[in-house]
C-alpha cells in the first residue's frame, strides 16, 4: 500500500448558517482512510482559513479541503494558488457558486465520498487590485448586496434574497470607463460582474458562456433596466440566458481596467472588500488544482 495523502479539513463553523457539529465523525465514516490521512481544524476569525492553508502548503500537506462557502474557499484557494497543493471543497455556504459549477454535490456525505475518487482539474484564477478570485468579482449593485448581506445576521439563500430586495428599490446605476484588452468602453451600469465561472451561486448564471479553463474572464455589464422587467431578468439568470437579455452586455477579456466615480465595496467571491476608484483585473491561467 502506498503512503497515505495528508488531507486537512479547514472548517468554517458559521458558514451558510449550517451547523458543523459532528462533521469530523461523519467524515471518518465516508472518507477512504486507505488513501487519506485526515486532520481537522476550525477557523476562528476572518483570514484564519488563509493562515491555516498557507501553513499547510509550507508543511507539504497534499490536499486542503474548504468546508464552508465561497468566502472560505477564496481564503484557502488564495493560499494554494500557484502551488502543488490541491483544493477540495465540501460546500456549506449560502450560494456555493464554484462548487455548483464544478458539479461537487451539495450533500455533505456525497461531497466527502467524491474526494475518494481523487479526480482533479486545474482552473484559472482572477486577480483584482491584488486580491485573488476564483468564481466572480463584482462592482455596483451586487457589491452593495454583498455588503448588506455580510452585515446581516440572517444567512443562507433567504438572507441573500432579503439583501437583494432591500437594495434593488433604491440602488442607482453609476458611470464607468472600462478598458478591456485595449478597447475602451464608457457605460452607465447597474452592476458589472467579472466572471471566471458562469454563476454567482444557487444556480443563478450571470455569464452563461464563462469557463474556468479558457484563460479569459467574462465582463458582464448589466445596464439600467425598468423595475417591471425584474421577473424577466430573474428568469434569464436561472435559465442560463442572461446573455440574451437586451440589458446585458458580455465582453470577454484577459486584462481589464475599470475607472469609477466613487470609492466603495467590490465583492470578491461574494465577500465585500473596500477598494478605490481604479480597479485593475487580470486572469491567471491554470493556477489552481481542485478535486472535483
Amino acid at each position: 500500500m502506498g503512503k497515505r495523502k495528508r488531507i486537512l479539513f479547514i472548517i468554517n463553523p458559521i458558514s451558510g448558517g449550517k451547523k458543523k457539529r459532528g462533521f469530523e465523525k461523519r467524515v471518518m465514516e465516508d472518507l477512504d482512510l486507505a488513501l487519506y490521512d485526515p486532520e481537522f481544524v476550525l477557523t476562528g476569525h476572518i483570514g484564519h482559513a488563509n493562515e491555516l492553508a498557507t501553513k499547510a502548503v509550507a508543511d507539504d500537506v497534499e490536499v486542503v479541503v474548504a468546508v464552508g462557502g465561497d468566502g472560505t474557499i477564496n481564503e484557502i484557494a488564495s493560499a494554494l494558488n500557484g502551488t502543488d497543493t490541491i483544493l477540495g471543497i465540501i460546500p456549506e455556504g449560502s450560494g456555493n457558486g464554484l462548487a455548483l459549477y464544478l458539479g461537487i454535490p451539495l450533500n455533505e456525505r456525497a461531497a466527502v465520498k467524491r474526494l475518494n475518487r481523487f479526480e482533479h482539474m486545474t482552473i484559472d484564477s482572477g486577480v483584482i487590485n491584488g486580491l485573488f478570485f476564483f468564481n466572480m468579482a463584482g462592482i455596483g449593485f451586487d457589491a452593495s448586496v454583498s455588503d448588506r448581506f455580510a452585515n446581516d445576521s440572517l444567512r443562507g439563500p433567504i438572507g441573500y434574497l432579503k439583501a437583494v430586495l432591500t437594495e434593488i428599490s433604491t440602488y442607482k446605476p453609476k458611470q464607468y470607463v472600462l478598458d478591456i484588452d485595449g478597447d475602451r468602453f464608457e457605460r452607465e451600469a447597474f452592476m458589472i460582474s467579472v466572471a471566471n465561472s458562469p454563476q454567482y451561486g444557487n444556480n443563478a448564471y450571470v455569464a452563461p458562456q464563462a469557463s474556468v479553463t479558457d484563460g479569459l474572464l467574462d465582463v458582464c455589464i448589466v445596464h439600467k433596466f425598468p423595475l417591471y422587467t425584474i421577473p424577466m431578468m430573474v428568469f434569464h439568470l436561472f435559465n442560463k440566458t442572461a446573455d440574451q437579455s437586451e440589458y446585458v452586455e458580455i465582453i470577454p477579456g484577459r486584462r481589464i481596467h475599470i475607472e469609477r466615480t466613487y470609492i466603495g465595496s467590490v465583492h470578491v467571491d461574494g465577500e465585500p472588500k473596500a477598494m478605490g476608484k481604479v480597479l485593475d483585473i487580470a486572469v491567471n491561467p491554470s493556477t489552481l488544482t481542485i478535486l472535483c
